[in-house]
């Protein structure tokens, strides 16, 4: 667990940083690659279903085998070696500092009053039309970003992690990487993303009931509404298009007492979404703030309770 734990510290150090080679850019090529293959053949429904059944099994297998086979090489030629890489891909699958970092490079170009810059800054990160909102709508925008994500951008791979190290982490990205190209439920997609959303939906089904159960327990020690962020998360953890996404949403609003999900715009048509939490509190630019100390205790939560159970688990199969 060694490789683990300086991973996750060298993520809170450095992050993600923009000039870095990140692995699943190659992720993304692969995926970009077959995708061109595939518009050129002219398939239609059955043919583009199978066809996405393919680039998942494909895309997943080759991001395991490799990273399998990298540090299998590695450990032969040097247990240092070993060490180092291991290490380096356990920290490409973690993104705890980097969402903590753009939710704050928000946060401060609202305080600063560039409400454009801040639409501009968000639409990087949202999929959802940014040029007409205002700065509780950016505020919601970037809660609902940072607490999603701690579930697929922090927990998950983190939970793979210690089940199967960094080839199964770096697994974990592979689906992850594909559902965001190619999962969408429009034109081509809804056939050929089929298999790649649905794979992301199982893959993150216990991780995010973990992430948003986290939460409430980081609320509790941070000192905010644990009580009602384990009643909003029981009642709301299914107000979401997605099995997974509300899970932790449901966590944060309660614990901020603030409402979250609802209508939104993407590509100038309105979108309706059941909404997430109950609005006690003006959702103030502040709140952004506290989820990040809500992501990050979910995290530390989550840290804790992996380690003693592969500790419990590690020790009672050595007993065996």
């Amino acid at each position: 667990m060694i490789s683990i734990f300086v991973a996750l510290l060298v993520d809170l150090i450095l992050g993600d940083p923009y000039w870095f080679p990140h692995p699943v850019r190659f992720i993304g090529k692969y995926i970009s690659a077959f995708q061109r293959l595939i518009e050129n053949m002219k398939l239609k429904e059955f043919g583009l279903k199978i066809a996405g059944i393919i680039l998942t099994i494909t895309t997943v297998g080759i991001t395991f085998g490799i990273t399998f086979l990298l540090l299998k090489l590695c450990k032969d030629i040097s247990i240092y070696l070993y060490f180092i890489i291991n290490v380096f891909t356990m920290w490409t699958t973690v993104a705890a500092k980097c969402l903590a970092s753009e939710g704050i490079k928000i946060y401060k170009i609202i305080k600063i009053g560039d409400i454009v810059s801040a639409r501009k800054q968000l639409s990087y990160i949202v999929g959802r039309d940014t040029e007409n909102l205002d700065e509780s709508q950016i505020a919601k925008a970037v809660i609902e970003t940072i607490s999603e994500n701690c579930s697929d951008g922090v927990i998950a791979p983190l939970f793979y992690m210690f089940i199967g190290g960094a080839p199964l982490a770096m697994a974990y990205k592979a689906v992850n990487t594909l559902d965001s190209m190619v999962g969408y439920k429009e034109g081509m997609y809804l056939n050929f993303g089929w298999a790649s959303a649905k794979f992301d939906d199982l893959v993150n089904f216990i991780p995010a009931r973990i992430t948003g159960i986290m939460m409430i327990f980081s609320a509790f020690i941070l000192g905010y509404d644990y009580k009602n962020s384990a009643y909003i998360f029981r009642r709301d953890r299914k107000n979401h298009s997605s099995p997974n996404s509300a899970h932790p949403e449901a966590a944060v609003a309660g614990a901020l007492g603030v409402e979250l999900g609802g209508t939104n715009y993407y590509f100038g048509k309105p979108v309706e979404k059941p909404t997430i939490g109950i609005s006690k509190n003006r959702l103030d630019v502040e709140y952004i703030k506290d989820s990040i100390k809500l992501m990050y205790g979910a995290y530390v939560f989550s840290i804790l309770i992996f380690s003693i159970v592969k500790g419990v688990i590690s020790h009672g199969i050595s007993w065996w």
